[in-house]
């Protein structure tokens, strides 16, 4: 039997957790062993107006690791330029989220490439219209999902919470990433030691605190990356 590729949907313990500095590095990652890569930023609020219209930083970063240059608004077809929830920032702008076009912008990327690293914004379920999260994003366009663990005090119990809520809407926890964003963080050791024991996922590798931000750091401290395939 052909074994079938796998995509991934990289969320986080809460926002500013290390989202995107984790989705970079598995792309820079990724492509230093040889694999054609994508990133994409299916919503993203917080955007900064331009000559080409409004261009998002994440997203903007993600597009930089991409193995080609793909047009803007398939990496992130959705942009908003007030830095507020998602949700909020579609309704003042009068649009309403489709997944029809993620969906269309996500086959234009996985056509030509061997993964998809595609980044949410938030939490896990962070609403984006009526009846629609990010949480379903994963369904929307068969995704893993990689957890992205802000290292700080209550990390624990809020990567239990969202590996629950990951698991109960019947997705595969690929695995998880430690992203170290309190560098005073006491008992890091410990807490690594809880989250290995509590999450029973592969841990793909933890990043420290990185001042300024490396992509190339951060993919160095990836010693464990994600399968590929599904046998």
């Amino acid at each position: 039997m052909k074994s079938k590729r796998r995509d991934f949907f990289v969320t986080g313990t809460d926002t500013g957790v290390g989202k995107t500095l984790v989705s970079v590095a598995l792309l820079r990652a990724l492509r230093r062993r040889q694999r054609v890569v994508a990133g994409m930023k299916p919503v993203a609020s917080g955007s900064t107006p331009g000559a080409d219209g409004l261009r998002n930083e994440d997203a903007l970063a993600l597009l930089a690791e991409c193995s080609r240059p793909w047009p803007y608004e398939i990496v992130n077809p959705y942009a908003f330029e007030p830095a507020i929830a998602p949700e909020l920032a579609a309704r003042e702008a009068g649009t309403e989220i489709d997944p029809d076009i993620l969906r269309q912008a996500f086959a234009r990327l996985q056509a030509e490439t061997d993964v998809v690293i595609v980044e949410g914004a938030g939490g896990f379920l962070v609403p984006l219209g009526p009846g629609l999260s990010f949480a379903d994003i994963p369904a929307i366009l068969g995704l893993d999902v990689i957890l992205v663990v802000g290292l700080r005090l209550g990390c624990v119990n809020h990567a239990l919470l969202t590996a629950e809520a990951v698991l109960a809407r019947g997705l595969t926890l690929a695995g998880w990433v430690g992203s170290l964003i309190d560098p005073r963080f006491d008992r890091l050791d410990d807490n690594l030691d809880s989250l290995r024991q509590g999450l029973g996922i592969p841990c793909f590798g933890v990043i420290g605190h990185l001042d300024p931000v490396d992509a190339g750091q951060a993919a160095d401290a990836l010693t464990r990356l994600p399968l590929l395939r599904r046998h």
